[in-house]
C-alpha cells in the first residue's frame, strides 16, 4: 500500500457507505475477521444474502426501518485509504439494553493486515464526528478488557472509563464515555 508522504492516518482514512463494487473485498474481510477475531466484519451479512439484498438491508438499518429483533438504527461505513478497504465502523443511533452493556454507540475494526498504522484511531475519530452529526451527544464505546489496542485508541479519542463489568461469558468489558 502506498501512502502520501507526511500524511497522517486521520488525513488518509475516508469513511463511506458500501458500494456495489465492494462485494468481493467485504465478503473476504467478513470471513477473515470471523476466523481471526471471532466476529464478522460486515453488520448483518449472511452467506445466503445477495449483495443487493445486503445493501438494501444496510439502507434499512440507516433509516431505522424493517430492523431485525435486537437491532437498532445504525450507519455501516467502510474505512478506506486510497479507495482500499482497511476497516469499518458501525455507528448506532440509539442504544438498546444489550448495547448499553456491550457494544455501545460505535463499533470499529481494522483488518489484520492494516493494523498498527493509526487507522483504528482515525476510524474512531471520524466515527465520533458522524455520531455527533446524527445527534449523539454522549457516546458509549466498549471493548474487551484484554484488548489493549482498542483501550488505547478509545482513551486517545477522549474516552473516560466508567466501569469494567463481566459479560455473560465472563470476559470483562470496559465501558467508556466520550462527552
Amino acid at each position: 500500500m502506498s501512502s502520501v508522504p507526511g500524511s497522517s492516518a486521520l488525513e488518509l482514512i475516508r469513511l463511506r457507505p458500501l458500494r456495489e463494487s465492494d462485494e468481493r473485498v467485504v465478503r473476504a474481510a467478513h470471513q477473515e475477521m470471523a476466523a481471526d477475531d471471532g466476529f464478522g466484519f460486515a453488520l448483518g451479512l449472511t452467506p445466503t444474502m445477495t449483495w443487493a439484498q445486503y445493501l438494501s438491508a444496510l439502507e434499512d438499518y440507516r433509516r431505522g426501518i424493517n430492523l431485525p429483533p435486537g437491532i437498532v438504527a445504525a450507519e455501516f461505513l467502510v474505512a478506506t485509504v486510497e479507495d482500499r478497504v482497511v476497516g469499518r465502523a458501525s455507528i448506532r443511533h440509539t442504544l438498546n439494553e444489550s448495547l448499553r452493556r456491550r457494544g455501545g454507540h460505535i463499533g470499529y475494526a481494522v483488518l489484520a493486515q492494516h493494523r498498527g498504522r493509526g487507522y483504528g484511531t482515525a476510524i474512531l475519530r471520524q466515527s465520533i464526528t458522524v455520531a455527533r452529526a446524527i445527534g449523539i451527544e454522549r457516546i458509549l464505546i466498549t471493548c474487551d478488557d484484554t484488548n489493549v489496542g482498542s483501550r488505547r485508541i478509545i482513551e486517545s479519542c477522549g474516552g473516560v472509563l466508567e466501569s469494567v463489568e463481566p459479560w455473560t461469558d465472563g470476559t470483562p468489558i470496559r465501558r467508556y464515555w466520550i462527552d
